[in-house]
């Protein structure tokens, strides 16, 4: 199977896979596994950095981990999240932190928002950078949400949010992630638009699927109710360093092989 292309995920045949990476070794293991996309979330804030939310990731971080998971050279598209204030003030300064991500090996962004920032994706996408949207829950703007809360829970929440996926796909986006929206508000939002749309927390009925690896196996300190622990990694890598601590107090390592006189 060759590289999957934007052209790939705007046909989105069959439901489309997406799961978060943020180095190598791990950017490889995703996408031997066979998912379509990895996003070099922002979360990596949160589950690589240790901070409690993603606004105090930067541009830098965020370079810096896309050109790891791109060193991997992935069959999937590659997608990098743009981080809190690279984007909102200034369309000049988008353009300019979007080509540095590309420049680390981002084959698209991902910005958070709809009818607000459609003016930034244009421009964007007009300059060959290819965009994701996001809408529903914008964990970027958990501050002004009053926290990470589910999103489109009143009809006129909801109508809001159809409004921001077709102001994003007008736009130009190839794609958008639907995040924590109840199920029914993300089958009318798919329903709505000609792009796939990405769930996350959001049901069966959108094109495709996203969750963050530290959810998926078992490295987060606490994962969202949406997400599913499919094995406990942290267990595994527990037991190998006790085993490896033990030996190493009782002199058992190194053993002879490991070393040369």
């Amino acid at each position: 199977m060759g590289k999957v292309s934007i052209a790939d995920f705007r046909k989105g045949r069959g439901p489309l896979v997406m799961i978060t990476a943020y180095d190598y070794p791990t950017a490889r293991l995703v996408d031997e596994a066979g998912v379509d996309g990895i996003l070099v979330g922002d979360s990596a804030a949160m589950v690589v950095h240790g901070m409690p939310n993603t606004l105090g990731i930067g541009i830098e971080e965020m370079a810096m981990h896309t050109a790891a998971v791109a060193r991997a050279r992935p069959r999937a598209l590659v997608v990098a999240d743009m981080p809190f204030m690279t984007y909102e003030t200034d369309p000049r300064e988008a353009l300019h932190n979007a080509a540095r991500l590309v420049r680390a090996g981002a084959e698209a962004v991902k910005l958070e928002g709809g009818t607000e920032i459609a003016d930034t994706v244009s421009r964007l996408v007009k300059a060959g950078i290819p965009v994701m949207g996001h809408i529903g829950l914008n964990p970027q703007r958990y501050l002004a949400t009053g926290g990470f809360r589910m999103a489109g829970r009143t009809e006129e929440q909801a109508r809001r949010l159809v409004e921001d996926a077709k102001a994003v796909e007008e736009a130009g986006a190839f794609a958008i992630v639907v995040e924590f929206v109840p199920a029914g508000v993300a089958r009318t939002i798919t329903e709505s638009v000609n792009i796939p749309t990405i769930c996350i927390g959001a049901g069966p009925h959108c094109d495709g699927q996203i969750l963050v690896l530290h959810d998926v196996i078992g490295l987060s300190e606490k994962s969202p109710s949406f997400a599913k622990r499919y094995a406990d990694a942290g267990r595994l890598i527990r037991s190998a360093v006790a085993q490896y601590v033990e030996e190493v107090k009782k002199g058992v390592f190194p053993a002879r092989e490991h070393y040369r006189e």
